[in-house]
């Protein structure tokens, strides 16, 4: 994915009332930290921050005082009733530099006839390049069994990224739907039962 080109500015301000205030000003309070330097506080742009974070890793040049320095995004906070961005946190990077990050899980393909999908892991933790941070990875079921686990050991990833979650972290599991028939079946033959054995009781004389 190619760099998102971000125009930040420095900030003095702190707390939530300046916070507050950069965001009605359709800005977003951030801070840029990483290398040993110091945390920088930054505002960024609201709308154009927010649109790039839909993507997953997006790696962001940020402008700053004349300068531009790659960094990701590590954490971003945001109201948990409006959903608006509150705060991101911004990780400087270099070019060759790895990083850890996790990737979404894309479930593609289809698994066995009657089978249906669960997938116990959203996010896989991986190392890549900070420059060329896959967004997602894809896990494959085509044609896999009832009972069939996928393992994070067991998902491909992209030339230059390997894997930081324990190998036999169960990622997608391959099952069979629910089905009540079965158990409406038993209560019936059990139902059914229990009515001939009453039937029979009641046909036998009594003994004198």
């Amino acid at each position: 994915m190619s760099e998102i080109k971000l125009a930040a500015e420095s900030r003095t301000e702190f707390g939530k009332g300046a916070a507050r205030r950069i965001r009605r000003a359709d800005k977003i309070p951030a801070v840029l930290y990483g290398h040993g330097g110091d945390p920088v506080h930054v505002t960024l742009p609201g709308h154009q921050t927010m649109m790039a974070l839909k993507h997953s890793n997006a790696l962001f040049s940020i402008e700053l005082d004349g300068k531009g320095q790659l960094a990701i995004a590590k954490d971003v906070q945001r109201d948990p009733v409006k959903g608006v961005i509150e705060h991101v946190d911004l990780l400087v990077v270099k070019k060759g530099e790895k990083v850890e990050v996790d990737l979404w899980v894309h479930v593609v393909g289809e698994s066995a006839p009657g089978t249906i999908h669960l997938v116990d892991l959203q996010e896989i933790t991986v190392e890549a390049e900070a420059t060329r941070i896959p967004e997602s990875v894809e896990v494959s079921i085509e044609g896999l069994k009832a009972g069939e686990t996928v393992y994070a050991r067991d998902v491909k990833l992209p030339k230059g990224v390997t894997l930081v979650s324990e190998n036999d972290l169960a990622v997608v599991y391959i099952s069979v739907p629910q089905d009540n028939s079965a158990d409406i079946e038993a209560a019936e033959a059990e139902a059914s039962a229990q009515a001939a054995e009453s039937e029979a009781a009641a046909e036998t004389p009594e003994s004198e």
